[in-house]
Formats: structure tokens, C-alpha cells, sequence
């Protein structure tokens, strides 16, 4: 059966940032996040804090793919070579590439209801294509990605360039994430809020704004 898309949600003159990972997309599944262990060849209970520990020079751009996995390798004990790098890269790649049903659902009904929409992700410059090129790109006027600026979510700097660049009062911003910090990030410089849990909630939420 067809999706079906609510009812449009005017929002203007805010302009309403979605955050990518988590939330346009779906958490990467049981199995992508199995395969990906098995491929490094490593204990899950230490691999996924190996994972994360050196995400953010990952997103921010300043660490390259290749240097990411070294610094987790290093961490587990583990010797990568550069074939071991391209196949870990390809699987951890995939896993961020879903997209969540009720999430773009909102977005069209936004995008219906005249709702200015912008991306901003932590994500490093890998994902740019898809970002600005996948069949959802068009709902967005603008896709900041960390990996270029050069600055990652929560810094203020990156909300304050985000308003720059979309020409709004930073009162006019209404960030969703699923990261509570990074949440407070935007609500530290002066916009509005909303922890993403699910669509619905998110919907909700957003047509209280709205009314």
C-alpha cells in the first residue's frame, strides 16, 4: 500500500533544519551492524566504543577515512590494511543509507504547507552526494554537511552559520535532532527545538508549533 502524506504543516517564516542520521534515516540495523564487527574481526562490547571515540574528527573533516580506521584499529589491537579500510568503509557507508518512511512524510507536509526546510548533518564529506543528490534532496533548500564547514553539531558556530546562510533571525530556526546536546546547541542560540523519538511525536509537536 502507498505511503500516504498528512496534511501540510505551515511553519513560515521559520525555516525547520533537520538533522540526517536517526532521523531522515533509520538507525543502521541489527545485521549492518553485525557485519561490520565481523569484517573488523573484533569483540562487539569493544568495538563500537572504538567506533564512536573518533567519530567527531571523522564528521568534522579534519580526520580522513583511512586515519579514521587506523585510530580505531589501534584502539582494538587490530592491524587494517587499506583492502580491510575500503570494505569497512563500503559496510559502515550502507548502514547510514535508509531512510525512515514517517520521518519524509512530515517532510512532504511541510514542503506542502510552504515550510522552508534545510539539512544539517554531522557527517563526514562522503556522504555529500547523497545528501544533496538523493531522491530527497529536492525538499531541502539548502544541505549543510559537517565535514565541510570544517565544524560539528553542538558548536555554536555551526548553528550561527547555518542562519547566516539561510538569512533568517536565529528565532526563525527550528532544529530537529535526536541528540538531545545537540538540540540545546541550536536553543543556546536563540532558536526552537525538538528531540526527534519518532514521526509521529515529531508531527505533533510540529502542528502545535504551527497552530
Amino acid at each position: 500500500m502507498p505511503s500516504t502524506i498528512p496534511p501540510p504543516i505551515a511553519l513560515a517564516p521559520r525555516v525547520v533544519v533537520f538533522d540526517y542520521g536517526e532521523v531522515v534515516s533509520r538507525s543502521p540495523s541489527a545485521a549492518d551492524r553485525a557485519a561490520l564487527v565481523e569484517r573488523a574481526g573484533a569483540d562487539p562490547e569493544r568495538f563500537w566504543p572504538a567506533y564512536w571515540a573518533h567519530r567527531d574528527g571523522l564528521d568534522q573533516g579534519s580526520t580522513s577515512i583511512g586515519e579514521y580506521w587506523a585510530l580505531v584499529a589501534r584502539d582494538l589491537g587490530l592491524a587494517l590494511g587499506p583492502i580491510d579500510v575500503h570494505e569497512l568503509w563500503a559496510i559502515d557507508h550502507r548502514s547510514w543509507l535508509s531512510v525512515d518512511p514517517g520521518t519524509l512524510a512530515v517532510l512532504h507536509a511541510l514542503s506542502d504547507g510552504g515550510t522552508r526546510l534545510a539539512l544539517l548533518s554531522n557527517a563526514g564529506a562522503d556522504f555529500v552526494g547523497w545528501l544533496r543528490h538523493g531522491s530527497f534532496a529536492p525538499l531541502f533548500e539548502r544541505v549543510f554537511v559537517s565535514g565541510e564547514l570544517d565544524l560539528v553539531k553542538p558548536s555554536a558556530e555551526i548553528y550561527e552559520h547555518v542562519v547566516s546562510e539561510l538569512g533568517i533571525a536565529a528565532s526563525d530556526l527550528v532544529f530537529i535532532d535526536n541528540k538531545a546536546v545537540n538540540v540545546d546547541g541550536a536553543v543556546a542560540v536563540g532558536g526552537t527545538g525538538h528531540v526527534f523519538t519518532d514521526a509521529a511525536a515529531l508531527e505533533s509537536w510540529l502542528r502545535e508549533l504551527a497552530a
